[in-house]
């Protein structure tokens, strides 16, 4: 993800999050912290090969522990496997990054994403009471072991272009 993304980047956020939509400066501070030397955060998005903006996503990385700060795919991409490629970019991110574990907190009331992070080896560890705001929605917490050996997975799609 660059700074052109941001904008495409905030209008999927908003249709997908309503609630509790990051803003474009959360989005502007992590990417101050994906280049460089010193890097701690990895940034990824999903587009179509007419360069329509169609999933994002994002890692945080702090001494040997990950931290999923988001991931998302528009709808129309909902089944064909861009959430896992997003979730896999992200896993490898992290062994780069030599994370032990990678934690994530998901919307108890999301079992889709829910169902994808089990099939990688995330396993529920705890929960944070409203968490997310200001729909006071708990959030399931969730840690996979050794990141470097989740669940594989292809590529993008033929046609589908990532980029960080």
């Amino acid at each position: 993800m660059r700074w052109w993304d941001i904008e495409p980047v905030l209008e999927l956020e908003h249709e997908l999050f309503p609630e509790d939509a990051w803003s474009a400066g959360m989005f502007w501070s992590e990417l101050a912290h994906a280049r460089g030397p010193g890097a701690t955060r990895h940034y990824v998005v999903a587009e179509t090969p007419q360069g329509r903006l169609v999933g994002y996503a994002g890692l945080a990385a702090a001494g040997d522990l990950g931290d999923v700060q988001t991931i998302a795919a528009a709808p129309d991409q909902w089944g064909t496997g861009l959430g896992a490629r997003l979730l896999t970019d992200l896993l490898r991110a992290a062994t780069d990054f030599e994370c032990a574990e990678v934690l994530l907190e998901v919307r108890v009331d999301n079992t889709r994403a829910q169902k994808l992070y089990a099939r990688f080896g995330f396993e529920p560890i705890g929960f944070r009471r409203g968490y997310y705001q200001p729909g006071n929605v708990d959030a399931l917490v969730m840690r996979l072991s050794d990141p470097a050996h989740s669940v594989p997975v292809d590529g993008p799609v033929q046609g589908e272009t990532t980029h960080g």
